[in-house]
Formats: C-alpha cells, structure tokens, sequence
C-alpha cells in the first residue's frame, strides 16, 4: 500500500474545493455560538463596569474571537472523535464528516486554525489568559470521549461551558472573581440540562451501539427530571450572581423571563412527545441567552456603565 493511499484511508477523502468553508462552518454550527457568547459578554460588561465604568471594546471583541475560537475548535473535535457514532445513528449520519462533505484532514485543519486562533486572542488579552488557556482546551477534548466511560458526559459538556464566564472576566480583570465562578456553574448547569433535552432523541441509537448518556442508562423521563433538576438549580444560581454581583431591577426581570422560558421548555417536551424537542433546544435556549444578556446590559448601563 502506498503512502497516499495509508494517507486517504486514514484521513478520508478530500471534499471538492467549492464550498469547503461554508461546509465546515456547518459542520461546527457556528451559529450556535449564541448559546455562550451571552454569557461571556454578561461576565466581561460586569468586570468592566466594576472596573473602569467604560466598556472597552478592544477587550469584548477578543472575547468574541476567542469565545468563537475555542467553540469551533471543540466542535471540530466533538465532530471528528464521533464520526463513527454518527455514521451509525440515523439523526447524525448526515453530517458532513459522515457523508464525505468535510473530509477529517479540513476537520483537523478547521480545528487547529481556531485553536491558533483562540490562543492569539488569549495572548492579546492578558498573559494570565494565555497561561490558563490550555486549561480550557482539557474539557473540550475530554467531553466526545466521556460519553465511552460514563453515563454522564453531560457534566463534562457542563464544565467546559462555565470555563467561558470566568475566562471573560479573567480576560478584563486579569483577576480571579467568584461572582464569575457563580455565572460560569449557571452557565455549565444550563447547558448539561438542555444536553440531557438534547440527547432523549437518541436512546435507541445509543442502547443499540453502547454509547453512554442519561438518557441511555435512566430513560427519557429520568433524563427530563434530571433537565429540570438543572433548571431549578440554575435558576438559583443566577439569583445568586445578581445578589452577588449587586444587579438591579433590569436583572431580576431578565431572571423572571428566563425561569419562564424554563417552565415552557419544560412543558413542550414530554417523555411521550419528543416532537417539540428542537424547538425546546434551539429556539428557547437561545432566546434565553439573548433575553438575559439584554436584560443584564440595560441593568449595567442604568447603573453607570458608560458605551
């Protein structure tokens, strides 16, 4: 066998040119960056607020882009480490890595772009970012494999997303903040209980290939206890941040909006009718990413946060 050929059957076939990066920023769902980019920008307004009373839009744009990075890099991996699992699941064996679309050398190639990408930005910020940042690289990897050793890689999903509040205030401060610690457990609360939403839609598929997950080991309706579990908590947790952060009333009606958000998403999706569940997942999980940070911008700039 030759070297090219080793090469192509390790790596897969390469995808024609046209429309490779459009084709990679589907396989990353890029847009899907909305659900912690609020959460960031709320962390970074707040250090700011308290620090300076001025936003500094140097800092939140490198937030963005390493907030974007870091999610790319980790969804090229989650997209990569999986391939063989979503080959075998029906809902999944569309995706661009299965179908030939995006080959795993572009995946890779994506993949180490947006991690230069988020180091750069890390840089730029402080040097206590770049010192730390490989830390918040570990979650991201681990996570694709959690769901081979435990039925909870929804915990590990959980941690890697509340790496992204305390990163932004550290990005901002160059200090440690519990407030942020708090934002950041709300955050990673958040996302594990709309991930065990997510992952009732593939009980059959992963009982059948072994694949590990709450849903898979307690039923779905264990796993819609366990979502709920989370958004009560989580709930909490964000009363918590505005108590300890001193937010005003903008905040506490942000909070009012999301924990109704969470009694609707919770009553669209039943152990019996899992019809709604993408609408559950994306569209109020991101409304309420949205809501909040609207909600706690106009609190901070009511209370002195000068543009």
């Amino acid at each position: 066998m030759s070297v090219e050929s080793a090469t192509s059957d390790l790596l897969g076939p390469e995808p024609a040119p046209p429309g490779k990066v459009k084709a990679f920023l589907r396989l990353v769902m890029i847009e899907h960056s909305v659900f912690a980019l609020p959460f960031a920008y709320i962390a970074a307004l707040t250090a700011m607020q308290a620090q300076s009373a001025s936003i500094h839009w140097w800092q939140l744009f490198l937030v963005t882009v390493a907030m974007v990075g870091m999610r790319t890099f980790a969804m090229a991996c989650n997209r990569i480490i999986d391939r063989e699992i979503d080959a075998r699941n029906p809902r999944t064996a569309s995706r661009e890595l299965v179908t030939g679309a995006v080959s795993v050398r572009s995946a890779w190639t994506g993949a180490l772009v947006a991690l230069v990408v988020f180091l750069g930005a890390a840089a730029s910020l402080n040097r206590l970012c770049l010192y730390l940042a490989p830390l918040a690289v570990v979650p991201m990897v681990v996570y694709p494999y959690g769901k081979r050793f435990t039925n909870f890689p929804h915990a590990i999903l959980g941690l890697a997303q509340a790496i992204g509040p305390v990163g932004a205030w550290l990005a901002v401060t160059g200090s440690w903040s519990w407030d942020a610690v708090i934002l950041g457990l709300a955050v990673g609360v958040w996302i594990g209980g709309f991930d065990l939403i997510f992952g009732c839609q593939d009980v059959a598929a992963d009982r059948a290939h072994g694949v590990k997950s709450v849903p898979a080991r307690f039923g779905i309706a264990g796993a819609l206890y366990g979502a709920r579990a989370c958004h009560v908590v989580t709930t909490a947790l964000l009363a918590w941040y505005g108590i300890a952060s001193g937010a005003g009333a903008f905040w506490w009606i942000g909070l009012l909006i999301v924990a109704v958000a969470f009694l609707y998403e919770h009553s669209i999706v039943r152990p019996d009718d899992l019809s709604r569940l993408n609408r559950a997942f994306f569209t109020v999980n991101g409304f309420i990413g949205i809501a909040l940070f609207f909600c706690a911008l106009l609190d901070l700039l009511t209370r002195g946060l000068g543009v």
